[in-house]
């Protein structure tokens, strides 16, 4: 196998952020992924996101499974930390690295192949204990991998290239993640940039377990006229719910706008998240009435996406725990390792 390095030089006039990074500071190696895959684009989205964020890259954490999707962290962040973990096994393995350093920005990847299957369960887990990641989806409806099966996101009804029928109900992911406890739910399309790039900045800023679904088209096994989940079926039927844009902290700026026009989140640090709605009747604070949304559009052949729900007071899981503030992997063994006179109070306060 031939491999491609990337030119080190950076032409000068690149336009830089305000730790003085260009995008190439946040690019990884060349992708070898199938040329159009709309995983490509998500990267590019995310190297977008931190880049107009000014995220220092060695404050990134960057996790995946077993995948095409999987594969994509190596294709972005690459002064990063990284870890590819087994097949599904993504959240429990960033789960454990949060708890050890919670100063780290943790990126979970995966595929509907990694997180609707063999994955399921880590995925319903992760979500419902409230872990401080951003853990976004790149979802095609196929294994790509081993030659363009149906995953379990792929609809009822839907063909394959060569003609096969999905008979099996599929498992909507961004419903399992409202039913679940998610306190930021999103859905986007790789196609969509102008989009799901704020999607990525909100969800970063955010504190809590943060999902973005992404439909993200498979050139190669799925991306024929009778695919639900094909480049053209999900332009033709993109319901977007708002446009977004994200402010960072600053002097506070108002203005009159007519009632119901724009919707404003404040974030945990103080961040804003602006919404133009465009549904004027959406309510993005409504777990139920979001998840109710979804099923009235999907029974009418609709995708929904934007942010279809945000808890603005949401905790993570180092909050609901009471873990300290300094990460556990700068504490010494004192701290650590109290003695037996601490574990025999702790023993005798759950008797």
């Amino acid at each position: 196998m031939t491999y491609i390095a990337k030119p080190v030089l950076h032409h000068p006039r690149l336009p830089t952020n305000a730790l003085g990074y260009t995008w190439r500071d946040y690019e990884g190696a060349i992708s070898t992924l199938c040329a159009g895959c709309g995983h490509d684009s998500i990267s590019a989205a995310i190297i977008q996101a931190c880049f107009e964020l000014s995220l220092p890259p060695h404050k990134i954490a960057k996790l995946s499974g077993i995948g095409c999707s999987s594969k994509t962290p190596t294709y972005f962040l690459g002064k990063s930390h990284g870890f590819n973990s087994v097949h599904g096994r993504m959240p429990s393995v960033l789960t454990g690295a949060n708890l050890a350093n919670r100063e780290l920005i943790y990126l979970g990847i995966s595929g509907d192949g990694d997180s609707a299957s063999i994955g399921l369960g880590q995925f319903a887990h992760c979500l419902r204990r409230a872990v401080n990641m951003v853990y976004i989806v790149e979802n095609n409806g196929v294994y790509g991998l081993t030659k363009g099966q149906f995953s379990a996101t792929a609809d009822k009804g839907s063909k394959a290239r060569r003609g096969q029928v999905n008979t099996d109900q599929p498992i909507d992911l961004v419903a399992l993640a409202l039913q679940l406890g998610a306190s930021f739910v999103a859905r986007s399309f790789s196609g969509d940039k102008a989009q799901l790039v704020p999607l990525i900045k909100a969800a970063i800023e955010h504190r809590g377990a943060a999902f973005i679904d992404v439909i993200s088209p498979c050139v190669a096994f799925n991306n024929n006229p009778e695919s639900t989940k094909s480049f053209d079926y999900v332009r033709a039927h993109n319901e977007a719910v708002n446009r977004l844009d994200v402010i960072l902290e600053r002097e506070e700026i108002t203005a009159d706008y007519a009632p119901g026009t724009i919707e404003t989140v404040v974030q945990h640090d103080g961040s804003l998240l602006r919404l133009h709605k465009l549904a004027t009747d959406y309510d993005p604070h409504d777990r139920i009435s979001a998840l109710s949304y979804l099923q009235q559009r999907h029974a009418m052949g609709e995708i929904v996406t934007g942010l279809l729900f945000v808890e603005p007071e949401s905790d993570d899981l180092h909050g609901l725990i009471g873990t300290v503030d300094e990460p556990l992997n700068a504490l010494g063994e004192a701290e650590l390792c109290p003695g037996p006179s601490a574990l025999e109070q702790y023993n005798a306060a759950h008797r």
